[in-house]
Protein backbone atom coordinates (compact mmCIF):
# COMPACT_ATOMS: atom_id res chain seq x y z
CA UNK A 1 0.00 0.00 0.00
CA UNK A 2 1.34 3.27 -1.10
CA UNK A 3 1.20 6.75 0.70
CA UNK A 4 -0.98 8.27 -2.17
CA UNK A 5 -3.48 5.43 -1.59
CA UNK A 6 -4.30 5.82 1.32
CA UNK A 7 -4.67 9.16 1.38
CA UNK A 8 -8.31 10.37 2.24
CA UNK A 9 -10.47 13.47 2.49
CA UNK A 10 -9.92 13.73 5.91
CA UNK A 11 -6.65 14.69 5.49
CA UNK A 12 -7.25 17.56 2.95
CA UNK A 13 -9.75 19.10 5.12
CA UNK A 14 -7.41 20.64 7.58
CA UNK A 15 -5.86 22.20 5.07
CA UNK A 16 -8.78 23.83 3.71
CA UNK A 17 -9.76 24.92 7.67
CA UNK A 18 -6.47 26.46 8.24
CA UNK A 19 -6.55 28.59 5.38
CA UNK A 20 -9.65 29.85 6.02
CA UNK A 21 -8.61 30.56 9.71
CA UNK A 22 -5.55 32.40 8.67
CA UNK A 23 -7.73 34.43 5.95
CA UNK A 24 -10.56 35.28 8.59
CA UNK A 25 -7.73 36.51 11.11
CA UNK A 26 -6.33 38.61 8.13
CA UNK A 27 -9.47 39.96 7.56
CA UNK A 28 -10.28 40.79 11.30
CA UNK A 29 -6.62 42.56 11.38
CA UNK A 30 -7.76 44.74 7.98
CA UNK A 31 -10.90 45.95 10.54
CA UNK A 32 -8.95 46.50 13.40
CA UNK A 33 -6.47 48.57 11.93
CA UNK A 34 -8.64 50.36 10.29
CA UNK A 35 -10.10 51.26 13.16
CA UNK A 36 -6.91 52.40 15.05
CA UNK A 37 -6.40 54.65 11.85
CA UNK A 38 -9.55 56.54 12.54
CA UNK A 39 -8.56 56.72 16.25
CA UNK A 40 -5.27 58.36 15.69
CA UNK A 41 -5.89 60.97 13.22
CA UNK A 42 -8.95 61.93 15.81
CA UNK A 43 -5.71 63.21 17.84
CA UNK A 44 -4.22 66.01 16.90
CA UNK A 45 -0.23 65.88 17.19
CA UNK A 46 -0.10 69.58 18.72
CA UNK A 47 -3.27 69.25 20.78
CA UNK A 48 -2.82 69.35 24.75
CA UNK A 49 -3.15 66.27 27.12
CA UNK A 50 -6.54 65.31 29.06
CA UNK A 51 -4.77 66.56 32.06
CA UNK A 52 -6.44 69.07 34.11
CA UNK A 53 -4.84 72.53 33.78
CA UNK A 54 -2.03 73.53 35.38
CA UNK A 55 -1.49 69.72 35.69
CA UNK A 56 0.67 69.27 32.52
CA UNK A 57 4.25 68.24 33.93
CA UNK A 58 7.18 69.58 32.05
CA UNK A 59 9.08 68.25 29.12
CA UNK A 60 11.26 65.51 30.01
CA UNK A 61 14.97 66.06 30.72
CA UNK A 62 17.52 64.77 28.08
CA UNK A 63 19.82 62.23 28.79
CA UNK A 64 22.73 64.42 29.36
CA UNK A 65 20.79 66.60 32.37
CA UNK A 66 20.04 63.42 33.83
CA UNK A 67 23.91 62.48 33.99
CA UNK A 68 24.26 65.74 35.42
CA UNK A 69 21.50 65.38 38.04
CA UNK A 70 23.16 62.12 39.23
CA UNK A 71 26.39 63.56 39.06
CA UNK A 72 25.42 66.28 41.52
CA UNK A 73 23.36 64.03 43.95
CA UNK A 74 26.54 61.46 43.80
CA UNK A 75 28.66 64.76 45.09
CA UNK A 76 25.94 66.02 47.59
CA UNK A 77 26.19 62.60 48.76
CA UNK A 78 29.81 62.34 49.12
CA UNK A 79 29.98 65.84 51.14
CA UNK A 80 27.49 64.54 53.66
CA UNK A 81 28.96 61.66 54.14
CA UNK A 82 32.90 62.96 54.83
CA UNK A 83 30.83 65.62 57.15
CA UNK A 84 29.48 62.41 59.28
CA UNK A 85 33.02 61.28 58.74
CA UNK A 86 34.38 64.02 60.50
CA UNK A 87 30.82 64.13 63.37
CA UNK A 88 32.08 60.79 64.39
CA UNK A 89 35.89 61.41 65.03
CA UNK A 90 34.97 64.08 66.91
CA UNK A 91 35.10 63.41 70.87
CA UNK A 92 31.25 63.32 72.24
CA UNK A 93 30.99 66.17 75.22
CA UNK A 94 27.11 65.68 75.95
CA UNK A 95 26.58 64.53 79.19
CA UNK A 96 24.11 60.97 79.21
CA UNK A 97 23.22 60.84 82.83
CA UNK A 98 25.62 57.68 83.68
CA UNK A 99 28.29 59.75 85.20
CA UNK A 100 28.08 62.64 87.43
CA UNK A 101 29.26 66.44 85.96
CA UNK A 102 32.36 67.20 87.38
CA UNK A 103 32.34 70.44 88.60
CA UNK A 104 35.73 71.54 87.96
CA UNK A 105 36.70 72.14 91.64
Amino acid sequence: MSVAASSTASQVYPGLAGFLLVAGMGLALFFLFRSLNKQLHKIAPGQPSSAPPGRSRPPRPGLAAYRTMQAGARQAGAEAGAEQASAENQPDTTNTGDQPESTGR
